[in-house]
């Protein structure tokens, strides 16, 4: 989990998650899930999230090897890379 002013960025163990659904979420401080990050693949899970420097996105690693900057506000794909 990494907690910012205005809620909680939630990565799920990705083993056994639901592979229709993204495994990263954010939620609000009221309970309810603004978002679901948007995935690179179709079959890629989060395993690895951080919260940038900038304070506005996300950095994460997926099962499908990809690197991922993700907004925070919108949970939105901002760029990704693909590596083997």
């Amino acid at each position: 989990m990494i907690e910012v002013s205005s809620g909680i960025a939630i990565l799920e163990q990705h083993v056994g998650y639901p592979l229709r659904e993204s495994n990263l979420y954010f939620v609000a401080p009221t309970g309810e899930v603004l978002w679901h990050a948007e995935r690179p693949a179709p079959d890629a899970h989060y395993i690895r999230v951080r919260l940038n420097e900038d304070g506005r996105s996300l950095s994460a690693y997926t099962t499908g090897r990809h690197a991922c900057e993700i907004d925070l506000k919108t949970g939105k794909l901002l760029n990704q890379i693909a590596f083997r």
